[in-house]
């Protein structure tokens, strides 16, 4: 028992990276993703969330090994076993790549807070401000609470879900893996794992992890974390995409937003699921929001070697903060434009992250095979097998969606 305790205890020390991680992927992006295939194909894409954990599980697990065994981050790692040049490349790619997606999480603010009647005008800077205050005045220790105090919300889906009164046999039979040949459902599928495993989530784990400190006596913990947090991101998936299936694809009412989601829940479950929604696409882009702009700070400057952390004072770490608060206002900004077309800057993230996710993918994959940076912890044979079946899988995944979502973009 004692034993156990003990075990316990470390484990809830360790908690914080990997759940963080997985769960702000349910961003806005996420969240529409997941409520229009429900909404589209009910629940017969259910399936694909099960490979999705696995796949994401894998990816997530090396991350964190590399992170606890090195010391550094995953920029630094890339710089240092592939050059400047390509690191340079990476960095640009994450850069633009980030702020999109920070504008579509804003967006998904602002969204769900005129839901409630309030103008983005309004709540935007309010949370602007929230976000700089969190991340510029706080600790790491602090913000890691924060964030994971955040991550409760997540369950307003869950409960959202079971408000629908979905057919569980009916959710059942989703789970068992079937196949169309249609072009909008082959699109779905691959959104699905797009907007799932996603670069920005390599960088953000890794530096996390190493900015906490965790030691290699305590990797299999890691590990585990990892694992609970990739079932939890999907977990809330599932529920996103049977509260719609339940609702609008049975009323055949099509949806384009998780906005538009929300607004069309209330007439045919009632106001509180509808509320439950909205709140959770606020929960959702605040976290993500949040974490985008950090994760742009911890890659550009553990690229180039400068002083990164949460933990740091403004003036120990100038440039860290500067990437940080650029990031973050740039992406409040564009949404406080005029006719700027949101959807665009979404399929535009989706497209670079699809550029970028293929060589994230092989440089990990380089790096944690090399016995001069990973020592014993290098992947064994059978963890290599699936390691490069689900990147490479991943990989031309990845290059369907980019041409689908260049298709959309003009």
């Amino acid at each position: 028992m004692k034993r156990w305790f003990h075990r316990m205890i470390i484990f809830l020390g360790i908690l914080g990276p990997g759940f963080i991680t997985s769960t702000a992927d349910n961003d806005a992006g996420g969240i529409a993703t997941y409520a229009i295939t429900g909404a589209q194909e009910g629940y017969g894409l259910l399936w694909i969330l099960l490979l999705i954990t696995l796949s994401l599980a894998i990816i997530q697990e090396m991350s964190s090994r590399m992170g606890i065994v090195t010391g550094q981050g995953l920029a630094g790692l890339i710089r240092e076993k592939f050059g400047v040049r390509w690191t340079l490349m990476a960095m640009l790619l994450l850069l633009f790549a980030n702020i999109c997606a920070t504008i579509s999480n804003f967006s998904g603010i602002a969204a769900s807070m005129e839901l409630f009647g309030v103008s983005r005008y309004i709540s935007l800077p309010i949370f602007l401000l929230f976000i700089l205050w969190l991340l510029m005045m706080g600790t790491y220790r602090f913000v890691e609470r924060v964030f994971l105090f955040s991550s409760l919300f997540y369950f307003a889906y869950v409960f959202s879900g079971f408000m629908a009164k979905p057919e569980w046999n009916k959710v059942a039979a989703g789970l068992i893996p079937s196949f169309k040949t249609d072009t909008d459902y082959l699109i779905l599928v691959i959104a699905l794992i797009g907007t799932t495993i996603t670069p920005w989530m390599q960088f953000y784990l890794q530096s996390s992890i190493v900015e906490k400190r965790i030691k290699v006596t305590h990797i299999k913990y890691s590990s585990a974390e990892v694992y609970i947090g990739a079932f939890f991101t999907d977990f809330i998936s599932f529920f996103i995409i049977i509260a719609t299936a339940a609702t609008l694809f049975k009323a055949g009412i099509k949806i384009d937003s998780a906005e538009h989601a929300a607004l069309a829940l209330k007439p045919l479950v009632g106001q509180y699921c509808s509320i439950l929604f909205a709140v959770g696409l606020l929960n959702a882009s605040l976290l993500a929001g949040s974490i985008l702009p950090v994760t742009t700070s911890y890659a550009i400057c553990e690229a180039f070697g400068w002083e990164s952390g949460v933990d740091k004072k403004i003036k120990e770490a100038p440039i860290f903060f500067s990437i940080f608060a650029f990031t973050a206002i740039i992406g409040a900004a564009f949404v406080l434009l005029p006719k700027i077309n949101l959807m665009k800057v979404m399929l535009l993230s989706q497209a670079i992250n699809g550029i970028l996710l293929p060589f994230i993918l092989i440089f990990m994959l380089l790096i944690i095979n090399d016995k001069k940076i990973m020592g014993e912890y290098v992947n064994s044979r059978i963890r290599n097998i699936v390691s490069y079946l689900t990147a490479i899988g991943l990989i031309v995944l990845t290059i369907i969606l980019l041409v689908f979502t260049v298709k959309d973009l003009f």
